[in-house]
């Protein structure tokens, strides 16, 4: 036998100490240097894979700048990957540990910097001036959304024509369900599922399916890239038994909340719905929904915006960890002075998701004609909160917008574009109510802007005067009328110049009035002159 030369044996050494080192250090290290501001910076690690990595392991990481520290939990993705994800929301240097009862996922440090947003990135939806939304940056946020329940569990091609379809549409949030839906239209099985097992309803509840979490992020970042805010329903009544999601141990629907937010909560157009139609699911509670608001307000490091969705009973709206309500009523926004009410009791942003939708099938929640809808928004508007859009018309292929997806049938998303550049073209502050206890038709921000929405009337003319809160004699405003059903602004000639008319109004000094050309729902635009 030849014998090896301690100079050989020890460059052989050398090589493999080198070649180790490299290993772990690229197994440590199998993240970003840098991330952008309300991006997501990702660690992912090697670990174990056998057992069941969902229930054996526990893996997160501190995320520190400063005197900041941020703690995230970790998700095992399949295949022997652990992740965690987190979204900055400051810029510089970032550092972070982790920690797991695991040696290979524990004591894993490293830096990276977070840069500036890129265009089009204004960080997550907050609550502003108590009943509105901007984004973090301050950007104003003025919501207009859809719903599209099961859109993300249709298969690629119909899956992108939905796509294609928000693109050139005016919304700007799409309420969807995390879970598949077994409904009326919507029968078809989706082609991922949450679980491990076999379907229709033999799951392991305690085994999630990667494959489903990673198609489903997908979607939330190509609706991202649209601009698109995901609001995410986390448990809803439409499954009937069918694969028992909607039904499961209670451990299992603690287990299934932590994972969501460990996967999903770093994408900073995620909003959170904790159900749609709460109280028609049978097998939990209110008691149950408090519970699941307290633990997802609790374990949401960014706190997203999180509501939950009423079908009969309304949730109490008022707790601390509801952001905004969102509700079910279609009969509040066919008057201004009613969809107002909302705000005054939970004294926080509404938005009426559910206003009955645009179609044509038999059921009366999916009878609207595209004029009711288009006026139903307008209503809310003015009264200072915001309305949902929803499309039933019936098709050969069972393809409902509010359920599937695909395009558009109806003729209200046209006219709510129209909309969504007269909010576009609002105050910062939003619209708010101005004469709320007589006369809900004015809103604005009073002394400055006043948009008089004036519904199923016909006029022929339109006395010029304005609720006197912040007016002086004196101010000047100019006019336009809009055809909110027509998408047409028509400038009103000349300046109105205000002066007292009487306790509770300010009109122009020569008495003029707006020409109208009696049709239903215009609109009559006022803005102050030098403001």
């Amino acid at each position: 036998m030849k014998s090896v030369s301690t100079k050989t044996y020890r460059f052989h050494i050398w090589i493999f100490i080198v070649a180790l080192c490299a290993f772990f250090h690229s197994s440590a290290l199998a993240a970003q240097d840098t991330a952008e501001q309300w991006g997501v910076f990702e660690l992912s690690l090697p670990g174990p894979s056998d057992g069941n990595p969902f229930m054996d392991i526990n893996f997160s990481a501190s995320f520190t700048q400063g005197d900041s520290t941020i703690k995230t939990d970790g998700f095992y993705d399949g295949g022997g990957i652990y992740r965690v994800r987190f979204m900055p929301e400051t810029t510089g240097e970032w550092h972070y540990t982790t920690t797991s009862n695991t040696p290979e996922l524990n004591g894993k440090i490293g830096t990276f910097t977070v840069t500036q947003p890129s265009p089009g990135d204004h960080g997550p939806v907050r609550v502003a001036n108590t009943y509105h939304f901007a984004y973090a940056d301050g950007t104003p946020y003025k919501e207009l959304g859809t719903t599209s329940y099961a859109w993300v569990h249709q298969g690629d091609a119909l899956e992108e024509t939905t796509l294609k379809t928000l693109a050139t549409s005016p919304f700007n949030k799409i309420r969807m369900c995390v879970f598949p839906k077994h409904y009326t239209y919507n029968n078809n099985e989706p082609v991922f599922y949450p679980y491990v097992g076999t379907p229709p309803a033999t799951w392991d509840f305690h085994k999630f399916n990667p494959k489903f979490f990673q198609h489903f992020e997908q979607r939330i970042l190509d609706l991202q890239k649209l601009g698109i805010e995901a609001d995410l329903i986390l448990f809803h009544p439409y499954d009937q038994g069918h694969w028992g999601f909607d039904r499961m141990p209670a451990d299992a629907n603690d287990r299934y909340l932590r994972y969501v937010i460990a996967r999903l909560g770093a994408y900073r157009n995620v909003w959170w719905s904790l159900a749609n139609e709460w109280d028609l699911m049978r097998s939990k509670t209110e008691t149950d929904f408090v519970h699941y608001g307290e633990l997802v307000s609790a374990n949401d490091p960014y706190h997203h915006l999180l509501s939950i969705h009423n079908g009969m009973k309304m949730f109490n709206n008022t707790l601390p960890w509801i952001t905004h309500a969102s509700i079910q009523n279609g009969s509040a926004v066919e008057d201004a002075g009613r969809a107002e009410l909302y705000r005054d009791v939970y004294r926080k942003p509404v938005v009426y998701d559910e206003v009955k939708y645009e179609g044509n099938i038999p059921n009366r929640w999916g009878t609207l004609s595209a004029e009711e809808m288009v006026f139903r928004f307008w209503e809310g508007t003015v009264a200072g909160t915001y309305v949902g859009h929803g499309e039933t018309y019936l098709s050969p292929d069972d393809v409902l917008w509010w359920s599937k997806g695909g395009v558009f049938k109806g003729q209200s998303p046209s006219r709510l574009a129209f909309l969504k550049k007269v909010l576009d073209d609002s105050p910062a502050q939003g619209i708010d109510p101005i004469d709320k206890w007589q006369h809900p038709e004015y809103g604005g921000q009073a002394g400055s802007y006043y948009l008089v929405y004036l519904g199923q009337q016909t006029p022929t003319s339109w006395e010029f005067q304005l609720p006197k809160t912040a007016l002086q004699v004196g101010q000047q405003f100019t006019a336009e009328v809009l055809d909110t059903w027509n998408m047409t602004v028509t400038p009103v000639e000349g300046v109105f110049t205000l002066k007292k008319k009487d306790d509770y109004f300010f009109a122009d000094e020569k008495g003029r009035a707006i020409a109208l050309p009696s049709k239903p729902y215009l609109a009559i635009r006022i803005k102050r002159v030098g403001k």
